[in-house]
């Protein structure tokens, strides 16, 4: 009996302990995979360049418990992450390839936001995502087809970026999706679908066998609008409203609102190689569709021509008569205050406001796809990427006004920067191109060149660093200082940039610096130093549109020579200018600018070829330029001088030093 008993104890023994070890195996399982997903989420922070609204900054590996941070929610309080939320966070940045570790992410929301680069394909592993949402972002590239690797997935949103190459026909493959959102992006050839007409949201696939979007049996949403599609809309697609496919280059009769054939050439990419396959003139078909018109038809269309045009000519003559006999342009404000503040008589040399190009709204509307290709925003303005229909690619600076607001001293400053941009032209500053202002819908806004290139602070800071050699650098810092001498000490009366910092200049495919003044329109919100007495504003103003005294003008000259030092430390550090975790550039510069034995300190540890007398003319200048006593800072007249003089950009010097330089040159020269 005790025999009995002692056996029956030991089995119970045993199974408890196989139950604790069950448990702890658990529990151990549990923490690593917690621990996978905290790397993974500190991985996709520091692919963040900006947080403007701090919404990672209690993001922080000390702890170890990911679940209590912000946007993100877990299965338990120590559970995986279930669920990534940050939507309209402001961020800017990439899309960490480590995403793609959190085993048992279901949402993922990160629209609304300033995301570049391309879409990692590793996001294909998460077997368990229901949501994935990446709209309205700077996204490029193609979607990868790994993406059909999302079982579960029934949400798909990239509407609003800027991706390109064609629809992956692997998304066929993804039996869960209900919703496809892929408007407003670059994407080109045909929508993937099969032969097959018999087709619904709600029919049974019932095969294996995946051709294109076709096989998906739950698809209910699918937009496919504003890109640039070719060919025939699948039959098994025609399910889904006409709006979902306009704005590409379809020639089908279920399709409407297709993009005109020029549109198409010249915005497609592959426009640039020939024309757009599959596309053919839409006008080709009817060519002879019209039946011959009645002679009295005729005779009525001809006597009407002739009265329309007696009657523009009769007005063009009064019209001009009438400007000869004002000497001034009056703008009143669209509201009805009746202060001299809110109606004044502005006088504007009307020469060189009719010297100036004027574009539509509609013109820049089909150039810009529909105001959906955003590359920039701030409070004040949108920016867009656009391609005229001559061919040039443009930024287009709206503003964000709305008429009601729009008072007559908007207006002055408007159209006198217009006035004011007009007049630049230099190689490293931005070409002004034109201008848009109309009442219906009320625009205002700027047309500049393209530099398709980017912005120094992307290629500093999340770029590939064997792309800015050391020579390059050199030759970007020198290009911005003869841009600035320029537009300070060459232009009457000088031009000072309002935000000056490495976002405010792009690049050229050569690297050719271009700056750009997009931030300038925050004065005209803010600043209300122009409204003072109205005997005061006229065309003799010192400064168009603007009545800085000589004192301000100035020190907005001296804030971009102290912004120009700061541009040139993050040229040879490659350091942001400011860091939450490591604060200013500037504070940490400073300790090495004052030994000259540890100014090598500041150099980017991935340069090469770095010649030592250049850095030390650079860490001079840098020094001057920061100087906290405005008035002992340089003017860029003597700034630029000593950059030309001391760094020797010449073949034979950059030779000398290297003998592996030859391809460096080349491909900065």
């Amino acid at each position: 009996m005790r025999h009995c008993w002692g056996g029956a104890s030991s089995v119970l023994r045993l199974l408890l302990a196989l139950q604790c070890g069950v448990v702890v195996v658990v529990l151990q399982c549990s923490a690593n995979a917690l621990g996978s997903d905290v790397s993974a989420l500190i991985a996709f922070k520091r692919a963040i360049i900006e947080d403007p609204r701090s919404a990672l900054a209690d993001w922080s590996d000390a702890d170890g418990n990911a679940c209590d941070w912000h946007g993100v929610i877990c299965s338990s309080p120590q559970g995986s992450v279930i669920s990534l939320k940050l939507s309209n966070s402001s961020l800017k940045g990439f899309i960490a390839p480590e995403l793609g570790q959190l085993s048992f992410l279901q949402e993922l929301y990160l629209d609304r936001n300033m995301l570049f680069g391309t879409i990692p394909k590793q996001l294909g592993s998460l077997r368990n995502l229901r949501v994935l949402d990446l709209g309205v972002n700077r996204l490029t590239g193609p979607i990868p087809p790994e993406l059909a690797g999302l079982s579960s997935v029934s949400v798909i949103n990239f509407h609003s970026n800027g991706l390109t190459g064609n629809i992956p026909s692997e998304l066929g493959k993804l039996q869960n999706l209900v919703q496809l959102r892929l408007d407003r992006n670059r994407l080109k050839g045909s929508i993937p679908g099969s032969n097959g007409s018999d087709f619904s949201p709600t029919a049974n696939s019932g095969s294996t066998a995946h051709n294109g979007l076709c096989p998906s049996p739950r698809l209910n949403v699918g937009d496919f609008s504003y890109n640039f599609l070719v060919g025939k809309i699948p039959p098994c697609l025609k399910y889904l409203p006409r709006s979902s496919f306009q704005g590409n280059c379809l020639q089908d009769e279920y399709s409407v609102r297709q993009r005109a054939f020029q549109i198409c050439i010249s915005g497609s990419p592959a426009g640039q190689r020939g024309g757009v396959k599959g596309f053919k003139h839409p006008t080709s078909d009817h060519k002879h569709e019209r039946s011959p018109q009645p002679t009295w038809l005729l005779v009525l269309e001809i006597s009407t021509g002739i009265l329309l045009l007696v009657f523009v000519i009769t007005g063009a003559i009064t019209a001009s008569r009438s400007c000869k006999l004002k000497p001034s342009i009056r703008i009143s404000s669209w509201n009805r205050s009746k202060s001299w503040s809110d109606e004044i008589t502005v006088l504007i040399d009307s020469d060189m406001l009719k010297s100036l190009p004027k574009l539509s709204r509609q013109e820049l509307e089909v150039a810009c796809e529909d105001f959906s290709n955003i590359i920039g925003s701030s409070p004040e303005t949108v920016v867009y990427k656009g391609t005229m229909k001559d061919g040039p690619e443009v930024s287009v600076i709206s503003l964000c006004a709305f008429e009601g607001h729009w008072t007559s001293q908007h207006e002055l400053f408007y159209q006198n920067k217009v006035i004011d941009l007009a007049r630049l032209n230099h190689e490293n500053i931005a070409k002004f191109l034109g201008y848009c202002r109309e009442s219906d819908p009320f625009s205002r806004m700027l047309v500049f060149e393209y530099a398709s290139n980017g912005t120094l602070f992307e290629h500093l800071h999340y770029g590939e660093g064997a792309q800015l050699s050391w020579l390059r650098r050199m030759k970007i810092a020198i290009g911005i200082a003869q841009g600035l001498r320029y537009l300070h000490t060459e232009l009457q009366p000088p031009f000072a940039i309002s935000e000056l910092n490495s976002n405010s200049v792009y690049v050229t495919e050569d690297f050719t610096p271009k700056l750009v003044d997009f931030e300038c329109w925050k004065m005209m919100f803010t600043k209300q130093k122009h409204e003072k007495a109205p005997g005061r504003i006229n065309n003799k103003s010192s400064f168009p549109g603007h009545l800085d005294s000589s004192e301000d003008k100035q020190a907005d000259i001296q804030g971009n020579t102290f912004a120009f030092g700061v541009i040139l430390l993050e040229i040879i550090s490659g350091r942001l200018p400011y860091c939450k975790d490591k604060g200013y550039l500037i504070d940490w510069a400073i300790k090495y600018l004052q030994q000259t034995e540890e100014i090598g300190k500041l150099v980017d540890p991935e340069l090469t070829n770095v010649r030592t007398e250049d850095l030390e003319v650079i860490c001079s200048v840098v020094s001057r330029c920061i100087d906290p006593d405005p008035s002992k800072r340089p003017s860029m007249q003597i700034i630029t001088g000593v950059l030309e003089n001391e760094i020797d950009l010449s073949a034979a010097a950059i030779l000398k030093e290297s003998s592996l330089a030859w391809a460096e040159l080349a491909l900065a020269l």
